[in-house]
């Protein structure tokens, strides 16, 4: 389903693009088109397989919602914006318009985007509950992500800011004068962290191989380099981001890809441990119910013959907020999280990224491979593992 040619906010159809405040990884920007619905840059291979996805497999992957058309408006002052256009009949009653209209304005040192601080604000709150606390000055500066002058990532309290970065970036190529007057497209995912209040997310880069089929000798080098140097050559698996919420602090607690990449084996472990604390208390209670979604997501990934799901991610999900029963202590100024159904925990284990991902049958990679992807498997094994101990005290 293609999406129809843009239409202007004063034809009341366009609907206005932000962030995604929750993305941890990746390095394709995620934005959100409304409560329910994030969208990303279409590529064609992992349309196909959003398009051929087995009946087994839809449980543990976001739901696809179809395509819009995306394109770049600058205003007289330089302020861009981002405006799908979604098709006749797509997503009909889930609310189009955004009530939240993201601005950026470019700046002229070093390409960088300026972010207002009203409405940076306003985008964190309302997808936030929680008492985040935000910066002052929002100019968004790619080495605050990265490390100090000793080498050590700084604990980022504040929020998340691996998306503004990610999104930055990918405006600053939208915006550049080839690309400015383009129309896009863009793949339209249901958001599997809208029912959290606070949602701790933990983003893994599965398998022991990252490069696609169609990777160039130069980029299949480095990315085997990358799995070597890190725990995707030992495990299956690395850390590619997380955010975790702290109940006593009232921050989210970040940390991303090259913090991941730098991981130990026994540095992983620690990481899924941490991931599990919630300032107050070890969240012990999440290990049997992750386990047991992991483990149903390795019966199905054994019997997907020709898969192989190259440079994909596996995200780990649940509520920072402590339930109502416990005793630890509570801010009563902010909701409880919301009720999640069947699922007491709130615990959720979801697959993302299929830009690489190839099968017999692929309309847009014609290589295929036999039998199950052993590399994913071990990964998921390793994981399994490794939480299984953190259960018995090890």
């Amino acid at each position: 389903m293609v999406g129809q040619s843009p239409l202007s906010p004063a034809e009341g159809r366009a609907v206005l693009l932000e962030p995604f405040v929750h993305q941890v990884g990746g390095h394709t920007s995620m934005l959100r088109y409304d409560e329910h619905t994030v969208c990303k840059p279409l590529v064609s291979q992992e349309l196909s397989f959003y398009e051929s996805l087995p009946l087994a497999m839809r449980q543990f992957t976001p739901q696809y919602k179809g395509i819009v058309s995306v394109h770049l408006k600058r205003d007289s002052l330089g302020n861009l914006t981002l405006l799908a256009s979604p098709g006749l009949g797509q997503l009909e009653g889930c609310g189009l318009l955004d009530k939240c209209k993201w601005a950026a304005s470019t700046g002229t040192e070093h390409g960088l985007v300026k972010w207002s601080h009203t409405q940076v604000t306003k985008t964190f709150r309302d997808s936030c509950p929680g008492k985040v606390l935000l910066r002052t000055d929002l100019q968004y500066h790619t080495d605050s992500l990265l490390e100090d002058a000793n080498g050590n990532q700084a604990e980022r309290k504040s929020y998340n800011p691996w998306g503004l970065h990610c999104h930055r970036q990918h405006l600053n190529r939208m915006s550049s004068k080839p690309n400015e007057n383009k129309l896009h497209q863009f793949l339209l995912l249901e958001n599997v962290v809208s029912k959290y209040s606070y949602p701790c997310i933990l983003d893994l880069k599965m398998g022991t191989r990252q490069h696609g089929d169609d990777a160039s000798e130069e980029k299949k080098a480095r990315h085997i380099k990358k799995c070597e140097q890190s725990t995707s050559a030992s495990l299956g698996v690395r850390v590619c981001g997380m955010q975790v919420y702290q109940a006593d602090t009232g921050h989210f607690l970040c940390k991303d890809k090259y913090y991941g990449r730098k991981l130990s084996p026994e540095g992983f472990r620690q990481t899924l441990r941490q991931f599990l604390c919630t300032g107050n208390q070890l969240r012990t209670d999440l290990l049997e119910p992750i386990v047991l979604r992991l483990k149903a997501l390795l019966s199905v990934i054994r019997k997907q013959s020709s898969y192989r799901f190259y440079s994909s991610s596996l995200l780990i999900i649940y509520d920072g907020q402590e339930h109502k029963e416990s005793t630890a202590p509570l801010d009563h100024h902010f909701p409880f999280p919301k009720t999640h159904g069947t699922n007491p925990s709130g615990v959720d284990v979801r697959m993302i990224d299929f830009a690489h991902t190839t099968f017999r049958g692929s309309k847009s990679n014609p290589t295929a491979h036999d039998g199950p992807d052993h590399g994913y498997i071990f990964g998921l094994e390793n994981l399994i593992k490794i939480l299984q101990s953190l259960s018995e005290g090890k």
